[in-house]
């Protein structure tokens, strides 16, 4: 944990205008602390690799440690958490990330330790085919108890949030300004729910004005720290897409969900899908199967004697032990569900030994 004097001087050092992250995790790392790096000669600094004028030309001028001194009372009276990127608290996969943060600013009650977590992205403007996929994909997925992360942005963001509070699943918004504030001022409603299991994460402070080219920034966190990045619904350009680019460079998986090729919105997933960019998507036994999260989801041994089964889990189960191995379409041809129930009823049956998945996305009844 850092000493406040150490996080009065790495604040100021992320203030500073040039700088950015991956240069100012390298100088921390060559000269031991922010502090040093602020009491070094200029000349010195020169020197190293990578450091220009143009990067530290601002390194002198004190008004970036007085407004740091604001940000810590900000701290203290808000209950406001630091993470520094060495710190075990910070997400594991966004230390990776040669542009992660070097401190971010997180309020509620989170919890990274050895949790999936996955990012939901989108338009603002989603139709209610987007708002049905999101909501059956993050119910599919609850029994695994995933960790989701949004912009909290209108659309897309707020209905995975939304979905993720009625489930009791952790959740948090990654935010494009300081903690100081919510926006959109209406999703201000949502916070309570989302900081007692979740939160907010910002590498903004207090006081940095909303504007719209903070996006890019927030959206590399919301990349950097998910295994993997799920575009709902996108235009053929937006936001979204910037963040499934990020997640590519970050070699994390990218997933689409495709539309008619007349819908505006679908134009983006699409595109994303044709150009080989994102994984194309159909229910959360997608995610499922890519992530090897099924290997890790199915139980040692099946110790009941007699498992109580649904009606609708009963008639899959038949028509698996009718079909033997089946992919996932033709079961869904055979049972009339349509795929995204079928991958729901298929984790729990999974869960509970009954059902077991195989490489190709099929399934089978385990005897």
């Amino acid at each position: 944990m850092l000493s406040e004097n150490e996080l009065l001087y790495r604040i100021a050092l992320q203030k500073l205008p040039n700088l950015g992250d991956s240069t100012a995790k390298k100088l921390i790392d060559r000269l031991g602390s922010a502090e040093a790096i602020f009491k070094e000669k200029k000349n010195n600094l020169l020197k190293i690799e990578g450091i220009g004028l143009h990067k530290i030309k601002h390194l002198k001028d004190t008004s970036y440690l007085d407004e740091a001194e604001k940000e810590i009372h900000f701290i203290k009276s808000n209950q406001i958490e630091v993470w520094s990127f060495e710190d075990k608290s910070y997400p594991n996969l966004l230390k990776h990330c040669i542009d992660g943060p070097i401190l971010l600013y997180t309020r509620g009650n989170i919890d990274l330790k050895n949790k999936k977590i996955i990012s939901i992205v989108g338009t603002r403007k989603i139709t209610s085919y987007g708002v049905q996929f999101c909501e059956q994909l993050i119910s599919d997925l609850a029994v695994l108890n995933p960790v989701i992360v949004s912009g909290f942005a209108y659309g897309a963001d707020i209905t995975a949030q939304k979905t993720a509070i009625q489930h009791q699943l952790q959740n948090i918004g990654c935010l494009a300004h300081g903690l100081d504030q919510i926006y959109p001022k209406i999703h201000g409603k949502y916070a309570p729910d989302v900081e007692r299991n979740g939160g907010f994460i910002t590498d903004f402070c207090s006081g940095d004005e909303f504007d719209r080219n903070n996006f890019l920034k927030r959206n590399r966190i919301i990349a950097g720290m998910s295994e993997a990045t799920i575009v709902i619904e996108s235009a053929e350009k937006g936001g979204s897409l910037v963040t499934a680019d990020i997640a590519n460079s970050y070699n994390r998986e990218v997933f689409a969900v495709p539309g008619r090729s007349t819908d505006k919105l679908s134009l983006g997933c699409n595109n994303l899908i044709k150009k080989h960019q994102a994984k194309l998507i159909t229910s959360a036994a997608d995610i499922i199967y890519h992530l090897g999260w099924d290997l890790e989801a199915k139980p040692a041994k099946q110790t009941q004697l007699f498992i109580e089964l649904t009606n609708e889990e009963q008639k899959l189960v038949d028509k698996l032990n009718e079909l033997g191995k089946c992919e996932l379409d033709e079961l869904s041809l055979q049972t009339k569900m349509p795929t995204h129930q079928l991958a729901g009823l298929l984790l729990n049956l999974e869960l509970k030994g009954v059902v077991r998945p195989l490489p190709g996305k099929q399934f089978e009844y385990i005897n």
